[in-house]
Formats: structure tokens, C-alpha cells, sequence
């Protein structure tokens, strides 16, 4: 704590060393020699000579390093691996140059956060953390280089039996299995034979925790035989995962008992805290169109805290929540200057892109940014595509609340609906499936243009709460499509009330739908641990599989209000 203190005092000092440090380090590399940099180190001629990039700016140089061109191309040290991207945002995965050095850099940031956390919940050391982790299998470069996600790579280095005891309820070899029911069924399976030793739980995204959850809601019978007779399912092949986890198991009659008693009832409201009774928190972000996850959480978690620890990306870390016990929805991040040299790309209220970016000491409070990176490992003024809001300051360092993704998108015409906007809308209309115990458990959207005019297609999956008798009417699914209309931006109202867009359409998909997606995700190559629902779909095989389970669909029954902007009186 006393290190995130001095850190934040000194963020523009430090934002300066960085800076220095990063370019006198990688003076020779050619990216910087190609931009006419020429050995200088200050902030001013870096501005001027190096420009703002994307990744198709910098793809041509990441393929020649993957194809085994050793040379100094975007950074000093040598390649050891690359990083790979979610994937489901931006359409293609990146691969992201990372070193040996920044790794472990990365590694030694993750140290702070036991700190801040034991501010709120001491004695964790006392317990364990039950965490939810799919990998998805790796692949090579043509030159051999490991490309993986930053999850599986920080997993190889973690010493999971550091201190008196191992913190974690899993081994090792659980995590790293690449088949998804070996790894999950096995995670869980240590889990509830460790039940009362647990003292928080988590998984990198909230998708990956309810599916474990969903999980345990098929398999716990299962799972209470083999807690019964302290063995494991013959349905768990990989011989490194059955010694590890028989290293663990222990016949338990009683816990089986127990466990059998909880799954068995009605309702699994509360599920978590009647299963692993010392349990804390749940560890898991739900910041930006993450927070469309919490009241699933909630109804599983029963009062628990949600606790958003960190905001990193593949490319970079970037801060910490120093005030974990926050709501969901005023989680904010405080950025530490050490781990990159940080810059922020204004976003102007009219959508127009101003092209003068701000030091991080110099954002606004209020002003809403795309954050843009310049690492160690060798990226140089590259925009990461998250937009950013300024909530506050902690000393001379700003804290950000995630907004969305810059390159989330529904449109029509020339309407535009951003991420957040219809995070926002699909909220608002949720709120009718109250009375009737019933909540969206996912969504996607689609821009259907195959008829003139177009309209906006809402994928929804439903979660029903407990019991009810009582289906929800027609009449209301169609009010959900009109407060998602009323919600969204002046220029799709406009475009609604002028026939340019049609009526929006809420497609109700049947139970599993969005899992099936993930696994079609993952199929392709994107990653269990970063996957993340795309809010906005668009290839032709993800949009078949959801018609292909859509059990009734609704439409806006009228036009949203609009008055034009400049109808006022003189």
C-alpha cells in the first residue's frame, strides 16, 4: 500500500522515467528507426515522430517475428512468446509480442493486489480461492514460438505452492488440461471436497463462472459419488489430472450427503454461499457490458460481494480497484504508471476523433478517453480500443470506470449504437420480466439488412427465478422492444419515425444457445479464459445457429418519441 501511495503521488515523474527507459532500451529497433526516431528519448520528439497505430498498422512486423525473424524489430529483448487477443471483439485474434522480462513484470504487479483486498477481507491467507480456468489448446508460430493466451502463460510461472500452504482448492495440472469437462468437472470436484476452507472464488469473466456453475447443475450427481467414495469419474482420462486430484480426494460420505441435500432442492438461489459456507467474495469483473451478468451473479451469490480486482488487457496492465467493497457500477480503476507509458485519446461528444492525446496526469474528470499503450515489450503508441471514463484521482493518478469497446457497434443507416448504449437499453427493458421471475441470462444483437429497411435483431436468452406459473404475455416482450427503442440515440429514433429502420425485433433463443456459441467461439480458437459474449454478431454461421433457436419473437408495436433538435421556440 505504501508503494501504490508513492506511486500515484510521483505518476508524472514516473510516466517520464518509464518513458526514457523504454526508448533508450529500444533505441536500435527498427520500428523506431523506421519512424525516424534516432536515439532521442524525450516525450516531445516521440510525439512528434512516432504516430498513434492500430494493429493492422503493426501486423506486418508481428507476422515477420512469427515467421522466425530474430532481428531488433519492435523491441531490444528477445520474443519469447506471443499473447494472444479474445478475438470476439474485433473479429481476427492478434498476437501480441511478449518477453520474458515483461512477464515477469506483469507478474509482480498481480503482488499488489492481496494487499488492497486484505484491507477489506483480512485472514485469507488463512483459507483458499476457488478459481474457474479453461485454457484453450496452444498453437505455435512458424518459427515455434508459443502463441497463448496471457492467462496460460502467467499460469507456467506461478508457484501454486508458495507459503505455508497452497492457495489454491485446484493443482496445476486441473487449469492446464485443455479438454473443457476434464478440467471444469475436476476444478469443481476439489472444490466441494474442500468446501470449508474456501474463503473466495472466481473466474476471469463472469461467463466463465456461471457456466461453471451451470456445470455443477448437470454433473453434481456425479460429483457427490465420486466425493462419496474418494475417487474420480472414469470420465476424467488425462492420467496427470486424476494423480493430481487423487493427491486431494478423500472418501466423505457426509460432504456427499450434504452436497447431494443443497443441489437436490427447488431453487439454487444463494447456491455459493450454501455450498462453501466461509465463503467471502466472488472475484470476477463486471465493469463495461460485464455488469449484464449481475443479477445472474447475484441470484447465485445471495448478497456476496462482486469484487473487480484489476484492469488488464493482453496488451498491458493498466490498474487496480482500490476500493474492492464498491458497487458494480462505480468500480473504477486506478492506473499505476509503472507498467507502461500511458496516453488518452479524447472522445468528442459529436463522435468526431480529436487527434491530440493527453498524458496520463492530464486527463479530465468527466472526459471520456480511448486509452492508447507504449510497452516494454515493444508497443509504441498502439490504441488498445477501450474507451474510458476519468471517475477521480488517487493522489496525481487518474481512476478510469470501463466503458466499452471502441469497435462495438450496431447500424443501420447512419445511426450508431455503441456497446454501452445498448448494454443500457437492454437493462432498462429486463425490467418488465420482473413480476414474472424471470431475467435476460444473455444477449446479443444483429444489424439485419437482408430486407430494406433494416432493423436491429436482439438475440435473448431467459433465466427463470425459482418457480412461476405465470408465462410472460406477448404484450410484454413487445413493451421491451419499445423502451430498447426509446433508449437508444436521437439518430436511430429519427431514422425509426422516418421509416428508414424497421421495427426491433427481440428473438427469445432456447435454454443453452449462448454456451453453444462460446463453443463455436472456442472451436475457431478464441479462448475459454478471455472469451466474452459478442454484443454485436455478425457472420453468417453465428447468426444461422441462433435462428436456428429462436422459439418466439416480438416487435416494437410503435415508433419511439423523437423531436428534432433544433425544433425550439424563438
Amino acid at each position: 500500500m505504501e508503494f501504490i501511495e508513492e506511486m500515484t503521488q510521483n505518476a508524472a515523474e514516473i510516466q517520464t522515467k518509464v518513458l526514457t527507459e523504454i526508448l533508450s532500451r529500444n533505441s536500435n529497433v527498427e520500428y523506431l528507426k523506421r519512424h525516424g526516431l534516432d536515439g532521442h528519448t524525450d516525450a516531445d520528439t516521440f510525439k512528434k515522430m512516432v504516430p498513434v497505430v492500430s494493429y493492422e498498422d503493426i501486423q506486418p512486423d508481428v507476422k515477420r517475428i512469427a515467421n522466425g525473424d530474430s532481428s531488433p524489430i519492435l523491441c531490444c529483448e528477445p520474443i519469447s512468446e506471443f499473447l494472444t487477443s479474445s478475438g470476439t471483439s474485433g473479429g481476427e485474434r492478434k498476437l501480441l509480442p511478449m518477453t520474458e522480462e515483461e512477464m515477469r513484470r506483469r507478474l509482480s504487479f498481480n503482488s499488489l493486489l492481496p494487499a488492497v483486498i486484505s484491507q477489506c477481507f483480512p485472514g485469507l491467507d488463512r483459507g483458499k480461492a476457488m478459481w474457474f480456468l479453461s485454457l484453450p489448446s496452444e498453437s505455435k508460430t512458424p518459427c515455434g514460438l508459443p502463441a497463448r493466451v496471457a492467462t496460460a502463460s502467467a499460469l507456467r510461472k506461478i508457484d501454486f505452492t508458495a507459503g505455508p500452504h497452497d492457495p489454491f482448492t485446484s493443482p496445476k495440472e486441473t487449469f492446464l488440461c485443455q479438454d473443457y469437462f476434464q478440467s471444469v468437472y475436476s476444478q469443481m470436484l476439489c472444490g466441494l471436497c474442500q468446501n470449508k476452507q474456501i474463503l473466495q472464488a472466481g473466474a476471469n469473466f463472469p461467463t466463465g463462472f456461471i457456466r461453471a456453475i451451470r456445470f455443477l447443475e448437470e454433473h453434481w450427481s456425479l460429483l457427490c459419488d465420486d466425493i462419496r467414495t474418494g475417487s474420480v469419474n472414469s470420465l476424467i482420462t488425462d492420467p496427470l489430472v486424476r494423480e493430481a486430484v487423487m493427491g486431494i480426494l478423500g472418501p466423505d460420505p457426509e460432504l456427499a450427503d450434504f452436497v447431494e441435500s443443497e443441489c437436490g432442492k427447488d431453487s439454487w438461489q444463494g447456491i455459493i454461499p450454501r455450498l462453501w459456507p466461509n465463503i467471502k467474495f466472488i472475484n470476477v469483473v463486471v465493469t463495461g457490458t460485464m455488469s449484464q451478468y449481475v443479477p445472474i451473479l447475484d441470484y447465485y451469490v445471495n448478497g456476496l460481494p462482486l469484487v473487480s480486482c484489476m484492469y488488464a488487457s493482453s496488451e498491458c496492465i493498466f490498474g487496480i480497484n482500490l476500493n474492492p467493497l464498491c458497487k458494480p457500477s462505480d468500480v473504477a480503476y486506478t492506473f499505476i504508471p509503472t507498467p507502461a507509458y500511458f496516453e488518452f485519446l479524447p472522445k468528442s461528444v459529436n463522435g468526431e476523433e480529436q487527434q491530440e492525446l493527453v498524458d496520463l496526469v492530464n486527463v479530465k474528470l468527466g472526459q471520456e478517453y480511448e486509452v492508447v499503450v507504449t510497452t516494454y515489450a515493444g508497443l509504441y503508441r498502439y490504441r488498445v480500443g477501450d474507451v474510458l471514463r476519468v471517475a477521480g484521482f488517487k493522489n496525481n493518478a487518474p481512476q478510469f470506470n470501463f466503458v466499452c469497446r471502441e469497435n462495438v457497434v450496431l447500424s443501420i443507416d447512419t445511426d450508431k449504437t455503441d456497446e454501452a448504449e445498448l448494454q443500457n437499453a437492454v437493462a432498462k427493458a429486463a425490467s418488465h420480466l420482473i413480476p414474472f421471475n424471470v431475467s435476460v441470462a444473455d444477449y446479443t444483437s444483429y444489424a439485419d439488412t437482408t430486407q430494406i429497411p433494416g432493423h436491429y435483431v436482439l438475440y435473448w436468452e431467459l433465466s427463470q427465478k425459482g418457480l412461476s406459473s405465470n408465462p410472460v404475455p406477448p404484450t410484454v416482450f413487445q413493451d421491451c422492444c419499445f423502451t430498447i427503442e426509446e433508449s437508444l440515440a436521437s439518430t436511430y429514433r429519427q431514422h425509426r419515425n422516418s421509416k428508414i429502420i424497421s421495427p426491433l425485433e427481440i428473438r427469445i433463443v432456447e435454454a443453452g444457445t449462448f454456451d453453444k456459441l462460446m463453443d463455436f467461439a472456442i472451436s475457431l480458437g478464441s479462448s475459454n479464459v478471455q472469451y466474452k459474449t459478442p454484443r454485436c454478431v455478425k457472420s453468417e454461421p453465428i447468426i444461422e445457429l441462433f435462428n436456428s433457436s429462436v422459439e418466439s419473437s416480438y416487435f416494437s408495436p410503435k415508433c419511439p418519441n423523437w423531436t428534432p433538435q433544433w425544433n425550439y421556440k424563438k
